[in-house]
């Protein structure tokens, strides 16, 4: 499932495939879909950042427009926060509420495997999402208190941080953990020089957008967004070696474990 082979020219999917196939997947805008297949998922997930982009400016602009109307921070942080989980359906959330039943059971990788497809929360997966979400709006809270601009970005950064971890998760080498869902479309596909160059692009941006506040914003968006990478990657590892793979649960779990990650690294930082 790796498929570390370049594509024919005739299955190569173009720039629109692929924004489509990011955007169809990752969010619920009306995106339709032309093309389900590996061309299109390389192109899609290395542009899944873009994803983040969109689903970030949205929150922030949302957060923002509470307060211009009056509303406390808290009011707004937890709008911010509840944006993304519209603009997804909930799925990230779902995922990671499924994963964390998941390794929570202590039980082997079918089992497991078995217990993350069932339609039911447990009690892992309740106590994760209350503490998660908890903390992505007291992270947001103290943020938007410092001021909104520094909120935004920080919102900005860990919905593109939440997006990149899912390029990442998707290189060459990681394998999927069932023969169907969204994790076997999208296992392998990315090969490990472009995911590289995928990370090293989007730091970059980061540090440019928090450049627009000073040095220090610049660095701090930079590291903290290279921070919840770094936390994206552990949990990976982690559930690549209870599940043998990825999932579309674990596309959920790595991308709010690189948002938390995000939002409390720039809290501490500011």
């Amino acid at each position: 499932m790796t498929d570390t082979a370049p594509d024919s020219a005739a299955g190569r999917a173009s720039l629109g495939d692929a924004l489509r196939f990011a955007f169809g997947t990752l969010s619920v805008l009306p995106v339709r879909l032309t093309r389900w297949d590996r061309p299109a998922a390389r192109g899609g997930m290395l542009a899944a950042p873009l994803v983040g982009v969109a689903a970030g400016l949205c929150a922030a602009a949302v957060g923002g427009a509470l307060l211009f109307l009056g509303a406390g921070p808290l009011l707004a942080a937890v709008a911010t926060v509840a944006v993304p989980a519209v603009l997804t359906r909930g799925l990230h959330l779902d995922g990671l509420a499924d994963v964390a039943d998941g390794l929570g059971s202590g039980k082997p990788a079918e089992d497991a495997l078995r217990i993350m497809k069932q339609s039911d929360i447990g009690p892992f997966g309740v106590l994760t999402l209350v503490f998660v979400l908890l903390g992505q709006v007291a992270a947001v809270y103290e943020l938007y208190g410092a001021g909104w601009a520094r909120g935004a970005l920080a919102v900005a950064v860990a919905a593109v941080a939440a997006r990149t971890a899912l390029t990442l998760a998707s290189r060459a080498g990681v394998p999927a953990a069932r023969p169907e869902g969204l994790g076997a479309a999208v296992a392998g596909v990315v090969p490990v020089r472009s995911a590289a160059v995928a990370v090293t692009a989007v730091t970059i941006a980061c540090a440019a957008a928090g450049l627009a506040y000073g040095p220090s914003p610049a660095v701090r968006s930079a590291g903290a967004l290279l921070l919840s990478l770094a936390a994206a990657e552990l949990m990976l590892r982690h559930c690549r070696r209870r599940f043998g793979g990825i999932t579309g649960d674990v596309f959920g779990t790595l991308a709010e474990t690189a948002t938390t990650t995000a939002l409390v690294a720039l809290t501490l930082a500011w």
